[in-house]
């Protein structure tokens, strides 16, 4: 996954005149990581597209540094499990997150974190993923059309299923049953597993899906891609329509992974994690792997990435209102 060489370039000179002053003053510690393994906690189940491109990206980094590094699944409570427990850890570098956009939406749909978003520092995108929305084929649809169609003219019969409430695929639900004016019961699930299970079923009439986990299915026909919801369509189905370009606008909803540290995490660690996961994200092998995923390259440095972070939230804190969605 290529990073803009004059981003990466300004961003790590910048980074390194402001680290430069305070690295006599760092612990012994923070001058020489890593010396001992790494754990990356990631809040969802394994298998999600989270965790595929987790472990994908991370066993680069692991040869890079010379450490093994650990990948911990911790999902459940809206991916706060996880997450709590990196804010909480020790920001000495050693205790990593990847999360997916749902990071941005967890503080509109929680009210009790029992920790801060400000306690989790974006670092760096790992990618943008494309989401598919999924049917069954035995529904008989040709077009989204037809679907919204049918729900207009049989209001309350239709369900949708996501990787629990909360999750990037309920918001994803959400904001396409907003924006095509349709009813729609939402079915949460404990993860993207199960809650493709219940389409390819039959008991839930559709599942916004990271393409990763939907691409085996749509290539062997027990689902159907009748649209994606990311701005943009992707390149492992080119024709297949975005949602607004099917006619509805205002549905685009862009899936992404990312990495986070604890907050106090010294600079130079931060600046050294990011440097060498770019890296790995320039690899020729680890970028084949990725496109093969369907994740598309988000060129962004730390800032970037944060002023993105903060965005999304505001967007989803409008969106869970709008739709009246209440977690806890």
């Amino acid at each position: 996954m290529p990073v803009q060489p004059t981003t990466r370039r300004r961003f790590l000179l910048h980074s390194g005149a402001a680290f430069a002053a305070s690295a006599l003053a760092r612990p012994a510690w923070a001058q020489s990581w890593p010396s001992k393994p790494i754990r990356v906690i990631v809040p969802l189940t394994a298998g999600s597209a989270s965790d595929i491109m987790a472990r994908l990206v991370m066993e680069q980094v692991s040869t890079q540094l010379g450490q093994p590094i650990v990948v911990e699944n911790r999902p459940g409570a809206g991916n706060t499990i996880g997450m709590s427990a990196v804010a909480k850890a020790d920001a000495d570098g050693y205790t990593i997150l990847v999360n997916s956009s749902t990071h941005t939406v967890t503080p509109a749909t929680r009210s009790n974190l029992g920790f801060e978003m400000s306690d989790l520092a974006p670092i760096i995108p790992l990618g943008n993923m494309p989401v598919v929305m999924c049917f069954n084929p035995s529904k008989g649809y040709k077009k989204l059309g037809d679907f919204v169609a049918a729900a207009k003219a049989n209001p309350g019969s239709v369900n949708y299923s996501s990787a629990g409430a909360g999750n990037s695929s309920h918001l994803n639900g959400e904001r396409f049953r907003l924006a095509a004016g349709i009813e729609a019961v939402h079915l949460p699930f404990k993860g993207a597993p199960e809650a493709m299970t219940e389409v390819i079923a039959g008991r839930a009439d559709f599942y916004f899906s990271p393409l990763v986990n939907a691409l085996p299915f749509l290539k062997e026909g027990t689902l159907q891609a009748l649209a994606v919801s990311g701005s943009a369509r992707a390149s492992a189905l080119p024709d297949v329509p975005t949602t607004v370009e099917a006619g509805y606008p205002n549905s685009e909803y862009n899936f992404w992974a990312g990495v986070f540290a604890p907050a106090k995490t010294p600079a130079n660690i931060r600046a050294k994690l990011y440097a060498e996961i770019a890296k790995t994200l320039q690899n020729p092998a680890t970028r084949e792997k990725l496109v093969k995923l369907g994740a598309d390259p988000m060129p962004l440095d730390s800032a970037q990435f944060e002023a993105l972070v903060r965005s999304e939230i505001e967007t989803n804190t409008q969106l869970v209102k709008a739709a009246g969605i209440k977690v806890n």
